[in-house]
């Protein structure tokens, strides 16, 4: 697969336009911490119509895309998110749309996608990576829309780090969700347009952390994945495609365990009333750490899709 390159800043303002009326300006808020905590602000994505900001980059992508590929509908490889951000506006577009999910994806993104009128087709994991390698599904037809490697789907998720960069000037770091590069890439890339001296990290869980390996191999690496709570990322490698961007767009990787990442999740919810879902509350760990520094650091919350029973462990103290 050929390397996908970084959008430039003249796409992601196009994209921000393309998106006007279908994605939300989500609010970049300061969480109240006590004295003596890093100066942490939030990027609320759980605030976009689908509850996560997989809506941008499908949203572009789809509204990019010429008509005739669109007549035979859409189609992704998702785990939850991207499949209601393509399945959302395969609705808007009135046209069919499929999504091959791993097998253990959360009830309340399976329920959501069929909310949404789309047809999901459950797979074995590997199965479900295959398709993430290969950019396609044996017997399905239309327009593929890649989660991660696509510039269009890149383009739109960079729209966040326009608004960041626009509503915390002084940022000293933004902290983002790793999952395959599609939203830390996207991002990273209209920020290096802007501000280049302000650094990117990806944000992993140590039970599945390919970046992390990647990194400190200095090449993809593929892992042993645990499965966990934070079902949002936590592939079983880096995409080889996304590797050189990503080298070169990203400050490094920050990983979590699951523990902190459980506290940041009840954290957000008693100091935002905000509910996060596992992916989401990862760069908010991160920060709390430390490891990013105590200047002002903005985390992007990435979604807020958890199943209301894991919901409810995280909050009674537990680790589902």
């Amino acid at each position: 697969m050929k390397p996908i390159e970084p959008p430039g800043l003249d796409e992601i303002r196009a994209a921000r336009e393309r998106l006007r009326g279908l994605a939300v300006r989500t609010p970049l808020l300061r969480l109240p911490l006590d004295p003596g905590l890093p100066d942490i602000h939030v990027k609320l994505e759980p605030l976009q119509p689908i509850g996560s900001f997989k809506i941008r980059g499908a949203g572009n992508a789809m509204r990019s895309a010429p008509a005739a590929l669109l007549e035979r509908g859409v189609y992704t490889a998702s785990a939850g998110n991207m499949a209601q951000g393509v399945a959302w506006c395969a609705r808007e577009l009135g046209i069919p749309c499929t999504v091959v999910m791993p097998d253990d994806a959360p009830r309340a993104k399976l329920d959501a996608v069929a909310r949404l009128g789309a047809r999901s087709l459950l797979v074995p994991f590997a199965t479900w990576w295959t398709v993430m390698e290969e950019h396609r599904y044996p017997g399905l037809d239309g327009l593929f829309v890649h989660p991660v490697s696509d510039r269009s789907v890149l383009a739109g998720n960079g729209t966040i780090g326009l608004e960041i960069m626009e509503d915390l000037p002084n940022v000293e770091a933004i902290l983002v969700p790793f999952g395959g590069g599609g939203l830390s890439g996207g991002i990273a890339a209209a920020v290096r347009a802007l501000a280049p001296h302000v650094p990117v990290y990806g944000c992993e869980v140590e039970t599945a952390a390919p970046l992390a390996a990647s990194w400190g191999a200095g090449e993809p690496r593929t892992i042993e994945r645990t499965p966990s709570f934070v079902d949002g990322i936590g592939g079983k490698s880096v995409l080889p495609e996304m590797w050189p961007l990503l080298r070169n767009l990203l400050h490094g990787p920050l990983t979590v365990s699951l523990e902190e990442t459980a506290a940041a999740l009840r954290l957000l919810v008693a100091r935002c009333r905000v509910v996060a879902e596992g992916a989401g509350a990862v760069p908010v760990a991160a920060a709390l750490s430390g490891r990013a520094g105590s200047g002002a650091i903005a985390c992007v919350v990435s979604g807020g899709n958890i199943d209301a029973q894991k919901l409810a462990v995280l909050l009674g103290g537990g680790i589902p």
